[in-house]
């Protein structure tokens, strides 16, 4: 693999794991940049990343799970892309001593924590969709797949709400949820996100907060739950 003069020998490394050289290295250096150490961070980056896993996954469950209905594929879906999971990747790739972190969040251990660790994977992986297609990022979630226990019974692993409300409204053909940050509140090393879940059908949105985007809108999801829950 050519080497790129301006990463630095430990991003150069990272990119020999992930079987992929940037040809805009830019990217790869945002993907590992928290919103507390500059304002260019990976938060839209990781937002594309998040939908690339997920088709990914979509299609490498539709080949080997041929046999089950979406709704366990969604099921398994969820457990493959959840934050434990994404997590335990980013360490095996190396991500907790290449993620930059503002003074504040790094003093708090930040570098350890489950939900910036699972972010900056789906980050890294938006950053090699930007830099060279979905085929080069799909070949690159296989790779971090492949050694992740696959079958059917992890469909009877616990939803959660995210799985649980998006099964509902499969169930009664209705419109998938809309997500949005609304709101950012704290400084930036404590930072807890406002999230919206909107249901078009009904004309309504439910919010939670979390401290991330993904467990804002699981909290989210999980009042628009409970709203639902109450209909006839």
């Amino acid at each position: 693999m050519r080497a790129s003069p301006s990463l630095s020998p430990d991003l150069q490394a990272l990119q020999t794991r992930l079987e992929h050289e940037f040809s805009n290295p830019r990217l790869l250096q945002q993907a590992l940049t928290h919103r507390s150490f500059s304002a260019d961070h990976n938060e839209r980056v990781e937002f594309l990343g998040d939908s690339v896993l997920n088709l990914a996954v979509a299609g490498l469950l539709y080949e080997r799970l041929s046999e089950l209905p979406e709704g366990d594929l969604s099921r398994v879906r969820a457990n493959l892309v959840k934050q434990d999971t994404l997590h335990k990747l980013a360490v095996q790739l190396g991500l907790p001593l290449l993620i930059r972190l503002g003074e504040g969040e790094a003093k708090s251990g930040g570098q350890k924590r489950p939900s910036i660790l699972a972010d900056a994977l789906e980050a890294v992986i938006g950053a090699v969709f930007l830099d060279a297609g979905f085929d080069k990022a799909d070949r690159l979630v296989r790779r971090l797949f492949q050694d992740v226990e696959i079958n059917p019974t992890m469909q009877a692993i616990g939803k959660d709400p995210k799985t649980e409300l998006q099964e509902w409204l499969q169930g009664r053909k209705m419109n998938l949820p809309i997500y949005r940050v609304v709101g950012t509140l704290g400084a930036a090393h404590k930072q807890t996100f406002d999230v919206e879940c909107e249901i078009s059908e009904f004309g309504r949105a439910e919010r939670g907060i979390g401290g991330s985007r993904r467990a804002g809108e699981q909290a989210a999801a999980a009042a628009m739950l409970a709203y639902v829950k109450t209909l006839p």
